[in-house]
């Protein structure tokens, strides 16, 4: 991008105004829809602002329908001067030909999110925070787009946690590496990557997920952008959100050691879903119901 090109990206940043649309797709189980469902919740509380228009779609709301009708309703609303972000949450899948994201009812093609969201005018970020969605990477890029996938291609069909870190940088300060009051697509890409790596480390698990960012339209996209590969600097320019009230609410040292506790549930509950096979049926759903409870008292506590 050439310098010209770059500050009226800046200058349409600030003054244009920020359209999210937000899903938490199929989960499966009690776990993944408990879990999908918060990191929507949590996501379209965290964008919002002034300027910025949040839809958020998760459980049996979360159908192709009302997923096409909220992205139908920023094609004809926002304008080159906006930004549009998609964040699809969940689980996908890819048969060697289509990715699809896992709804109630028909699933969201990537041949159908291209057709839809190759009708708005405005800058996008599009986010498929799900398993396999490395599938969908040569069909959805475009110029004018920055393109997130959790995973590298379509063969990484593990669940994935790219999702929930993606979502911390939403709130985390430290997501904010050069203290602009901002988080740019870039920072939260990096952000979430590195948390990702950290997790599957911490859990001493060979990592089945390696997020990916393609922001040209016509590069190869890459799990690290820089200059020397050409990928980032459109994603530098993106703000996908600036910290106000509620980020500053949850710097509070006590919502800091329930966030703190959150994640160890949260990563409580991965590591029992990768023993699941090696215990009894009863001691499992006995577990996980003990932590999925903790979870969501945590989650309220959570609440402003």
């Amino acid at each position: 991008m050439k310098p010209v090109l770059l500050l009226l990206a800046l200058a349409s940043a600030l003054s244009g105004a920020t359209w999210h649309v937000i899903a938490g797709g199929l989960g499966g189980d009690a776990d993944y829809e408990t879990r999908f469902r918060s990191l929507a919740a949590d996501m379209q509380k965290l964008a919002a602002g002034e300027g910025v228009h949040v839809t958020a779609l998760s459980g049996p709301e979360a159908t192709k329908t009302a997923l096409k009708s909220a992205i139908d309703r920023a094609a004809a609303e926002a304008g080159p001067d906006d930004l549009f972000v998609l964040t699809l949450i969940g689980h996908g899948t890819w048969d060697q030909v289509e990715y699809k994201f896992n709804v109630p009812g028909p699933d969201v093609t990537a041949t159908e999110l291209a057709a839809w969201l190759d009708r708005i005018s405005a800058r996008q970020l599009v986010v498929l925070a799900t398993s396999a969605s490395g599938g969908a990477l040569e069909g959805l890029k475009r110029p004018n787009r920055v393109l997130v996938t959790a995973t590298r291609s379509g063969m990484e069909r593990n669940a994935v946690v790219f999702p929930r870190y993606w979502v911390e940088a939403f709130r985390d300060a430290n997501a904010d590496t050069d203290k602009s009051g901002a988080v740019s697509a870039l920072e939260a890409f990096r952000y979430a990557d590195k948390k990702t790596s950290d997790f599957y480390q911490t859990q001493q698990r060979l990592a089945t997920e390696h997020a990916m960012l393609e922001d040209t339209g016509v590069r190869e996209a890459v799990r690290a952008p820089s200059p020397d590969n050409g990928q980032g600097l459109a994603a530098s320019t993106f703000q996908v959100v600036r910290f106000g009230k509620l980020q500053e609410a949850l710097r509070d040292p006590a919502k800091q050691k329930l966030l703190a506790r959150k994640e160890q549930i949260e990563q409580a509950i991965d590591k029992l879903k990768y023993e699941k096979a090696a215990m009894p049926a009863a001691d499992y759903r006995k577990k996980l119901s003990a932590l999925l409870l903790e979870l969501a008292q945590i989650q309220e506590e959570l609440e402003p």
